[in-house]
Order: structure tokens, then C-alpha cells, then sequence
């Protein structure tokens, strides 16, 4: 009798939603992106100085230095000064760095060692609305430190083009892309260890394999096919010519590779991120 009702009850409960469904978003992920404001903001000055400080290293050291040797470079046919060409790829670069470390490292103090979405998920918001709170925060932070730098590349007179307004846009979207693809790193770690795959096996091959440093023809065809399809190729293939005062070419594939590349990463995060708290 016991053992009947009991597998009849088995049977008839309900089964549990598929992690993969869609998200389930409401206005309530703004509360959580204004207390992660809230919280950066006293310490927004030298949150700020650590993470413009290293690409500015980067373009100085880099741009006046092996400027000097390499002189000018062509791209597209058209011969500009190396320092513009390296700035124009180290600003993605500074996207991508920003919103992937504010999306590893913060978004998992967060969630698994402050325990702050456990508190946040006892008041009526979701865990949806937490991960996307998440991914424009990262974003946010990392278009604030873009923003930073692109006004230090205007004093430095690198480039005056009105088109950087529109390079401005495409870095938003840029670490918008980039922060949903490390929150799914963030959704599998178990240690702050583990974002070392991340960071050597991905971002590094990426930051040389993207066109940032030097042009894309100088690689191998077999690898210059894959960089193709890398999201910081298309970032620098989209703000790059921008920084010459000029409109990229073929601007709607770069633009509908890093919007692919962020709604399926942030899909697959929300995911991931759902089943660990399932579990």
C-alpha cells in the first residue's frame, strides 16, 4: 500500500523545467545591477587606474616603441602609423580583459564565496534576472574603462576621426559578447583556479591571433581561416577602421558574428548557471 502510493506519487509529480528554456527576464535584474554599482563605486578610482593602466603600458611601450621600428603599416591598402594600428586593436583587447575579469572573477565572488545570490534570490528576483544583471554590469564596467582610455588615445592625438562615437557603440556590443562568454566559465568553476584555463587557453591565443598586434596576413591560411571566425577579430575588423576615419567593409558579418557569439553564450551561461543551482 505504502510502497504503491508512494511510486504513484513519484509518477505524478511534476517534472522539472529544462535548464535550457528560455530566459525568463524581467526589470527586477536593475536592482542588482544598481547594488553592484552601489558597491564598485567607492572603490571606482582605483578600480578604474588598475584597469586602464596596462593597456596604456601596452600602447606606449608598444606603439612609440616598436612604432619607431616598424614605421607604418598597410591595412586594407592603406598605410597608417603602427601606434594607430595598435591602439585600434588594444582598446578590443581592453573590452575584452575588463569584462572578462569583472565576469570571472567578481560574478563568482558573488555567486559562490560572499553567497550574495543566495540573499539576493530570497527577495522576488530571479536567477535569470541575476545572471543578465551580471553580463551588463561586466559589460558596463568594461565600456567604462574603454571610455577611459579612448578619451587618453584623443589627448595623445592617435586619432581624431568623428567615427569613434561609432567604434564607442561596437565596444559595448564587444563586452557585451565578451562578458556572456566568460560568465559560462564562471557557471563551471569551482575554484578561482580553474578561469587560468580560460585566460591561457583562450583569451592569450586570441589577443595574437586577432589582428591586435600585427595584420592578419602574416599568419598561415589555415590559421587565418579560424581567427576569422574569433570574436576579437571581428571586434578589431569593426573598430579599426573606424579609428582611420573610415567605414569597415562588410561591417553586417563582423556585427552578426559577435551578436551571434553573445546571445548564444549568454543562453548557454544561464544554463549552466541554472543547473549549479539546481544541483
Amino acid at each position: 500500500m505504502d510502497t504503491t502510493t508512494a511510486a504513484t506519487t513519484k509518477t505524478n509529480a511534476p517534472a522539472a523545467p529544462s535548464v535550457w528554456r528560455a530566459p525568463e527576464i524581467s526589470l527586477r535584474w536593475w536592482p542588482v545591477f544598481l547594488r553592484n554599482l552601489l558597491v564598485w563605486r567607492k572603490l571606482a578610482i582605483p578600480s578604474l587606474i588598475g584597469n586602464i593602466a596596462e593597456p596604456l603600458i601596452w600602447l606606449v611601450a608598444f606603439g612609440y616603441g616598436m612604432g619607431a621600428l616598424v614605421g607604418q603599416v598597410s591595412v586594407d591598402g592603406v598605410k597608417v602609423p603602427y601606434i594607430l594600428f595598435l591602439a585600434s586593436g588594444s582598446i578590443c583587447m581592453s573590452a575584452m580583459n575588463a569584462a572578462s575579469f569583472e565576469a570571472l572573477y567578481s560574478a563568482f565572488s558573488r555567486m559562490h564565496v560572499q553567497k550574495t545570490w543566495d540573499g539576493i534570490m530570497n527577495a522576488p528576483v530571479g536567477l535569470d534576472d541575476i545572471v543578465l544583471a551580471e553580463m551588463l554590469w561586466a559589460a558596463f564596467k568594461s565600456i567604462f574603462t574603454v571610455t577611459a582610455i579612448l578619451f587618453v588615445m584623443l589627448g595623445l592625438g592617435i586619432s581624431q576621426s568623428p567615427k569613434l562615437i561609432v567604434a564607442w557603440m561596437v565596444l559595448v556590443g564587444a563586452g557585451i559578447t565578451f562578458s556572456s562568454i566568460a560568465l559560462i566559465f564562471n557557471a563551471l568553476a569551482k575554484g578561482y583556479d580553474f578561469f587560468t584555463y580560460y585566460f591561457t587557453l583562450f583569451m592569450t591565443p586570441m589577443m595574437f591571433l586577432s589582428g591586435v598586434f600585427f595584420p592578419l596576413e602574416q599568419l598561415p591560411s589555415a590559421v587565418k581561416a579560424v581567427a576569422a571566425w574569433l570574436p576579437l577579430t571581428n571586434a578589431v575588423a569593426l573598430v579599426r577602421p573606424l579609428f582611420m576615419d573610415q567605414w569597415p567593409a562588410g561591417w553586417w558579418v563582423h556585427a552578426a558574428v559577435l551578436a551571434v557569439y553573445a546571445v548564444v553564450s549568454f543562453w548557454i551561461a544561464l544554463a549552466l548557471t541554472r543547473k549549479r543551482f539546481r544541483g
